[in-house]
């Protein structure tokens, strides 16, 4: 289908301008305001639910564990004496292994439950299993099916619900792709994102993300993939309000054309299966390739949350020098931590926000 651009005016690109003229780099935009954020007690279901000031705020905390715990060498237990559990309906590499050892490193106890280990919805119900939670542990980490799931718990616990992951919203990975491209462009702001795939959870957490930080984001999916309608309309209601760009089409090439960062993801999700060879079909066209890259801009990096198959990024764009992979999965351990840590504490970063 054509390209549908929304909130692109005179007075939207001025205002961008004027952004970028008046702050510098990094997370220096607002730094009094994002002093004062204070996210302890808050549960994150969807990104949809943070402000830019809050959104901001966990990234600078995420970097700022980073370069104390990582390149200084520091010991910060900040949650001792904490412990979380973490709910898997759906397995997990990197969000078990960044949560757990994540949680670990700052003192708290990590507790790991599967569908074997709990009787979420079946033997006990999700209202149960909540109130349990609450007076056994500090905080949950739950990888579920439905996002319904996720909202029951947040409705009858009186301790913070992350969403490690449901079929509506990822937020965790998409704070992970915001640090990485931080750290390697030096700024977000003005910065341009291509999703070329399946219109899933993670592109929707993209959509509640992007215009908050200043970016643009041109989506490119198959026609009968696209991202649901209500998401979209957010979106647009954001892009609007933040004076960004947002661009939906079918033509991969058209959605790369002048873009930073190339992004994709999975075609078959767990529980799609049954849809492979339909799938497969649908997205013929979608590999992300260096013709791919042609029309991008000359810096222009690539992002996947993984795990990865060979029809959805070729190896020369996978292992290439443009690939921020490996450091955007390294990125999900240092974002959980800033997220459990801003939920869990009073922490202020104690590194300048130019840093980053």
């Amino acid at each position: 289908m054509s390209a549908k651009l929304f909130s692109v005016n005179t007075v939207a690109f001025k205002c961008l301008k004027t952004l970028q003229d008046c702050s510098t780099r990094g997370f220096r935009i607002g730094a009094a305001s994002l002093g004062s954020v204070d996210l302890k007690g808050r549960s994150c279901l969807t990104l949809k639910d943070f402000s830019s000031e809050e959104i901001r705020r966990l990234l600078w905390v995420s970097g700022d564990l980073k370069h104390r715990i990582k390149h200084e060498k520091q010991y910060l237990p900040l949650l001792q004496g904490k412990s979380i559990a973490m709910i898997f309906e759906k397995r997990s590499t990197r969000t078990r292994m960044s949560t757990e050892t994540g949680f670990a490193l700052l003192g708290g106890h990590p507790c790991f439950l599967t569908s074997q280990d709990i009787h979420l919805g079946v033997n006990e119900s999700g209202t149960d299993t909540a109130r349990v939670l609450s007076g056994l542990c500090d905080i949950v980490l739950a990888r579920v099916y439905s996002h319904s799931t996720l909202e029951e718990l947040d409705k009858e616990a009186s301790i913070p619900i992350i969403n490690g992951l449901s079929d509506l919203y990822h937020p965790i990975q998409i704070l992970a792709d915001f640090l990485t491209l931080q750290e390697h462009y030096g700024s977000l702001n003005g910065l341009t994102v291509s999703w070329i795939g399946d219109g899933n959870n993670v592109l929707h957490s993209f959509m509640m993300t992007a215009a908050k930080l200043g970016v643009h984001l041109k989506i490119a999916t198959p026609k009968g993939y696209e991202p649901e309608r209500r998401v979209i309309q957010e979106a647009q209601r954001l892009s609007k309000e933040h004076g960004t760009q947002l661009v939906l089409t079918s033509d991969p090439m058209e959605a790369a054309h002048g873009s930073n960062v190339l992004v994709t993801d999975t075609w078959v999700s767990m529980g799609q299966e049954e849809e492979k060879k339909k799938r497969l079909k649908d997205f013929k066209g979608y590999q992300i390739t260096m013709q791919t890259g042609s029309v991008a801009k000359p810096d222009w990096t690539f992002l996947h949350c993984l795990p990865r198959k060979m029809e959805e990024v070729d190896d020369e764009v996978f292992y290439s020098s443009r690939s921020l992979v490996f450091p955007e999965a390294e990125n999900r351990k240092w974002t959980i931590m800033g997220l459990m840590v801003s939920l869990l504490t009073d922490y202020t970063p104690q590194i300048p926000m130019q840093k980053f």
